[in-house]
């Protein structure tokens, strides 16, 4: 089972890319430790190594390149849905099964409250350990956790509570038993049935939003992302075996891709990018929480005024006007 809050490993990850930091901040604590050893004051080599550090680490991460960004995103030590729901809401109470095959635990939702008003929630769930991610199947939701999350979406609307959902998974699982249950049905009946909810859904994705996937939670008035997150047709790896026939062409798929979330933004596909910490959300998970519950807030305010059938429309309006382009003559 998950526990209460499913909090990132204090185990160090280290990304390629972020190597060089790790070498200099090794040397800093060599530095430090050789200064208390010997009780010699080296605190001005310190200091010009600290300057260095902060230096580097600037320069690093203000020149992600969009693969660079998909690894932060699918960083081990990042924020997962969970950790988001018990950071922002109060009085979350989870909600399952989908009653008609069974509980998946990739799909987590239920009734909570956000500054005192009730709501709904839902989340895709990745798992910290082995039996975690086993339980969660790595975040890859099965055919029975859309149907829970459309059977809980419905009740919030009978209710008329506003929906928030949490984006994070690499794709629906694409298993045999996927198949068998309908997976490609699961997804589509959402599709079509979160279009017709007379009440306020925001989206935001905090890690992978990889197709179908994450879309089938995703039909929403809103769709807020991470600034280290990404929202894809197809993940680099899928498209790179498509175009090139060898997954190492990933880093050139994810350009191609156009994954970035201001090309997202530039495309009507997001209406907002949440800023993270220098490095990603997982070096200060309460700043991103703070971010995240302050849109989440400004957005609910402006969605409440709306009537269901200004609600509806301006949802359709919104998905029929993605992919809309002119040819010059």
């Amino acid at each position: 089972m998950f526990s209460k809050k499913s909090k990132a490993s204090q185990s160090p990850y280290i990304l390629e890319f972020e190597k060089p930091l790790r070498e200099l901040k090794k040397n800093l604590d060599e530095l430090i430790e050789r200064s208390r050893n010997a009780k010699v004051d080296i605190s001005c080599e310190i200091s010009a190594l600290e300057q260095k550090i902060s230096s580097e680490e600037r320069n690093i991460f203000a020149n992600l390149s969009t693969w660079q960004r998909i690894l932060i995103a699918r960083h081990p030590n990042r924020p997962y849905s969970l950790d988001y729901i018990n950071s922002i809401f109060s009085d979350f109470q989870e909600l399952h099964g989908d009653r008609l095959f069974g509980d998946d635990r990739a799909i987590m939702g239920g009734f909570a409250t956000l500054n005192g008003e009730p709501l709904l929630v839902i989340g895709q769930q990745k798992g910290r350990s082995l039996n975690e991610n086993i339980e969660c199947n790595f975040g890859c939701p099965y055919p029975e956790g859309y149907r829970k999350a459309l059977r809980l979406m419905k009740l919030g609307e009978k209710f008329s509570l506003p929906i928030v959902t949490f984006i994070d998974t690499a794709g629906a699982y694409p298993g045999i038993g996927s198949e068998e249950r309908h997976i490609a049905e699961a997804i589509a009946v959402n599709l079509r049935d979160m279009g017709r909810l007379e009440t306020p859904i925001i989206s935001i994705v905090i890690g992978e939003g990889g197709s179908g996937g994450a879309l089938g939670i995703a039909v929403s008035d809103r769709v807020l992302i991470l600034e280290n997150a990404y929202y894809s047709v197809i993940s680099p790896e899928g498209c790179a075996a498509i175009l090139w026939k060898d997954r190492k062409f990933a880093p050139e798929a994810a350009e191609a891709l156009q994954l970035s979330p201001e090309n997202l933004i530039k495309l009507g596909i997001a209406e907002e990018i949440i800023p993270e910490p220098l490095g990603g959300a997982h070096r200060n998970p309460n700043v991103v929480f703070m971010s995240t519950k302050d849109s989440i807030l400004r957005h609910l305010k402006v969605l409440k005024k709306l009537s269901p059938k200004q609600l509806l429309e301006k949802r359709y309006d919104r998905f029929r006007s993605i992919g809309i382009f002119s040819e010059e003559k």
